[in-house]
């Protein structure tokens, strides 16, 4: 592992996780008391207490080498029906987009060119607060087909990795942010990015104004504002707990084509949106 290894991440009820050399040495307060989502992971976060963060961060670092050399970067396995990795993942398989510009600790960001290597880096990622390199890992995404963006130091600029996807001739990248500054420079500097939102808990109406104008898709988390701003703009809204909401007609495709090749029974029904049944994240903030 390369001197001075450490991952920070931002993981359930946005705790602030540090992890360095495999082990996490640090767990911030959450700032939620429950998520439905978070009660199924495969270490379930129920009271979202230190210890079980903790323990879902070391069952992550246990199951996919998260944070370490050891770190698995492909997967055809979905663990949930409107997750964002699932969706892009299945939006690159319709040739919706092109690529995908993630964030993947170890490498920073990443142009992921194949719906496994979405996946595998997206599927079990929590917010991504700053990484350092490791080539293990980096040469792992490579030997898949993935672009690392910034190896020298692993940065975190999805702005840059959409600017080089389109240099390398990608024509339609999709793209996640957890800024709404971003979102809107993004926007603006890359016409032709599909963006997605994701790690919004917290956002503010400022905020949330800004990412209702800028993106494709938003998962408004745990954020107040971005239920009542984007959820009162969305044109459509996949799933009702922990739900996704397609701000354009790309994201509603995008959403569309997730459902006409999943297995899973889907409901489809008129609603007046945000729909919810009381059953999301709480509180919202």
């Amino acid at each position: 592992m390369t001197q001075g290894d450490e991952h920070i991440i931002e993981a359930a009820g946005r705790a602030r996780v540090v992890v360095r050399d495999g082990h996490v040495v640090s767990v911030g307060p959450a700032c939620i008391d429950s998520c439905p989502l978070a009660a199924r992971f495969s270490e379930p976060v129920i009271n979202f207490s230190e210890e079980e963060i903790r323990r879902n961060i070391e069952g992550r670092i246990a199951a996919f080498g998260m944070c370490t050399p050891g770190r698995v970067v492909v997967s055809d396995e979905d663990y949930v029906l409107f997750g964002a990795s699932e969706l892009l993942s299945s939006a690159l398989k319709c040739g919706i987009i092109d690529a995908a510009v993630i964030a993947c600790d170890g490498a920073g960001t990443v142009i992921a060119t194949s719906p496994r290597l979405i996946q595998g880096i997206g599927g079990k990622m929590s917010g991504l607060v700053s990484t350092t390199p490791i080539p293990a890992v980096i040469d792992r995404i490579r030997e898949h087909g993935g672009i690392v963006v910034s190896p020298r130091d692993a940065a975190l600029n999805a702005e840059d990795g959409v600017c080089m996807a389109l240099e390398k001739g990608f024509h339609a990248p999709a793209v996640t942010t957890a800024s709404a500054d971003e979102a809107a420079s993004l926007r603006r500097t890359c016409p032709a990015a599909f963006i997605v939102a994701v790690h919004t808990t917290g956002t503010t109406a400022e905020g949330a104004d800004k990412f209702a104008a800028s993106c494709d898709l938003i998962f408004p988390c745990a954020s107040r504002a971005l239920y009542e701003v984007a959820g009162k703009r969305a044109l459509l809204q996949g799933g009702k707990a922990v739900p996704v909401f397609a701000m354009t007609a790309a994201g509603k495709e995008v959403v569309l084509a997730k459902i006409a090749s999943a297995e899973t029974p889907v409901v489809i029904a008129g609603r007046a949106l945000p729909y919810s049944e009381g059953k999301g994240p709480s509180p919202l903030l």
